[in-house]
């Protein structure tokens, strides 16, 4: 089979199927991270500093997403945070976060995900699942076909004025860019209604596509922290694009479509990104 152009990767069929392989990898994998949470949670290595840490779970995840996807679609691609790799010879690739929130999961906090999308040769995604592993909701979309919660659909809510926006963040775990983001958060925080930074990208951008917050903005994420959710926040109504950010790593801004153009600049004039940018 030769990998398919995008065009033939956007056919109703495909990825009403790659939404169905989506969620069914997630939802298993949700289970085993569940199971790991059952017992003492131990960290397994650091990667960009101390305290950005990789745990048994994160690595058992993965593991079994691998897998998954292998059985259901053999001749797709696979890339993992983790470091799980698979060439494709569709022009599909699957890209999974195994724990989204780690740091959250060590905690026991409730509040962390696990991420699984298909993406083209472009890294476009075709459709995508996260589940928010402690509450068991389910988040997936398929592109051209919509986003849904536990079945129903999505739609982000209507745009408030500035000063009733409640806007959803995080910060990078090297402390030069925590600096930098931090400095944009406390200007950002006098023009909008409150800042939240709750620990898991995905769900951020699933709790845009949800109406529960108005804006989510970070920097420093990778391709499988955003591949499924910017999909289901897209899919919802909200406007997913991507800047370089003050410290000079990819900063996401997702905000529904209506409120977009003034969310953007203010972002800007606040400093999370780049001068230039």
């Amino acid at each position: 089979m030769t990998p398919a152009s995008n065009q033939d990767a956007l056919a109703p069929e495909l990825v009403a199927e790659l939404r169905e392989v989506a969620e069914t990898a997630a939802l298993e994998a949700a289970e085993l991270v569940r199971e790991h949470a059952a017992g003492p949670v131990t960290v397994a290595e650091t990667k960009s500093s101390k305290v950005d840490v990789v745990t048994a779970a994160d690595r058992a995840s993965e593991e079994l997403l691998s897998q998954r996807v292998m059985e259901m679609r053999p001749r797709d691609g696979f890339f993992g945070e983790e470091g799980g790799r698979r060439e494709s010879r569709t022009g599909v690739t699957w890209v999974v976060d195994p724990i989204d929130g780690t740091v959250n999961f060590l905690y026991g906090i409730p509040h962390y995900s696990v991420s699984v999308a298909a993406v083209d040769q472009d890294d476009i995604s075709l459709a995508g699942a996260v589940v928010n592993v402690p509450s068991g909701e389910l988040f997936t979309a398929a592109r051209g076909q919509g986003a849904t919660l536990d079945g129903a659909p999505l739609a982000v809510r209507p745009v408030p004025p500035m000063s009733e926006r409640l806007v959803i963040t995080g910060f990078q775990y090297q402390a030069r860019i925590r600096a930098l983001q931090g400095a944009a958060v406390a200007q950002l925080l006098r023009h909008v209604r409150d800042i939240r930074r709750e620990g898991s990208a995905a769900l951020d951008l699933c709790q845009v596509a949800s109406g529960r917050a108005d804006t989510y903005v970070e920097e420093g994420l990778h391709l499988w922290d955003r591949a499924a959710a910017s999909l289901v926040a897209a899919e919802a109504g909200a406007r997913v694009s991507l800047h370089r950010g003050v410290g000079g790593m990819t900063c996401v801004l997702c905000v529904p479509a209506d409120g977009y153009d003034d969310m953007l600049a203010l972002v800007a004039r606040c400093g999370f990104f780049e001068a230039s940018s």
